[in-house]
């Protein structure tokens, strides 16, 4: 496989749980870099929560924040953007407020964590969480949010619900970039550890699972590299790219 672009999740998969880079994984994805391999890091994060780590690894290409609520070039130029509507916003948060679950929203603007907007239709909303512990609430909540159609559920730990627009995903994200590359996703290594990588995984050319994706993620994979405590990104880099 002639492999031309790797994309990487972040939580969980590039980053260790202090939320850093080990050393192996800086160092073969700088031999990707060198080998004109394109590097995009593909994220449930907002664009300036990741742009740091883009820096640090020296990437010149593109970002794809907020599960592919947005795509921006490493130097801010927006490419493309997806919006829920600010009244789904306010129900879903209204709903998590009511069952006293964790909640983040992220605008275009802002950052948004327990507290709700004083006026929701006054802010460009990219994405929808939530967390708890208690699955029967998790479930409740994924009950009564399977009821609208503009909505796309998925999750990026098994607590918590991540919801963007319809049709939003890392791979539908991950297309256009190839596109605005003139390449094919068959010419795509993706690696990740939750749902919300799911859909890349199963489109990219390889799909690699860490060592400690959820089980779904595992299975759909085509190969199952290390854990993200492990170099588990570096040494998929090792096997299909160099």
């Amino acid at each position: 496989m002639d492999v031309k672009l790797i994309a990487l999740d972040m939580d969980g998969t590039l980053l260790t749980k202090d939320e850093t880079i080990s050393e192996l994984n800086r160092k073969r994805i700088a031999e990707a870099l060198a080998n004109d391999v394109r590097v995009v890091l593909c994220t449930g994060r907002w664009y300036e929560s990741c742009l740091s780590y883009a820096q640090l690894l020296q990437l010149d290409s593109y970002l794809i924040t907020c599960n592919g609520g947005e795509i921006q070039t490493v130097d801010n130029n927006l490419i493309e953007r997806h919006l829920l509507q600010p009244e789904r916003v306010r129900m879903m948060w209204e709903l998590c407020n009511w069952l006293d679950v964790n909640t983040w929203m992220v605008s275009t603007d802002n950052l948004w964590q327990e507290e709700g907007a004083t006026d929701f239709s006054k802010h460009d909303w990219l994405k929808f969480g939530c967390d708890s512990l208690d699955t029967d609430k998790l479930n409740h909540i994924i009950s009564e949010l399977s009821h609208y159609d503009d909505l796309e559920l998925t999750n990026s730990l098994p607590t918590n619900i991540e919801v963007n627009p319809k049709g939003v995903s890392k791979a539908s994200a991950l297309e256009r970039v190839c596109h605005e590359l003139g390449i094919t996703m068959q010419h795509v290594l993706a690696m990740g550890d939750s749902l919300n990588d799911m859909k890349m995984i199963q489109a990219a050319g390889i799909g690699v699972a860490v060592g400690n994706a959820q089980k779904a993620i595992r299975q759909a994979a085509d190969y199952v590299t290390d854990t993200n405590e492990q170099d588990g990104v570096g040494k998929a880099i090792e096997t299909f790219v160099l």
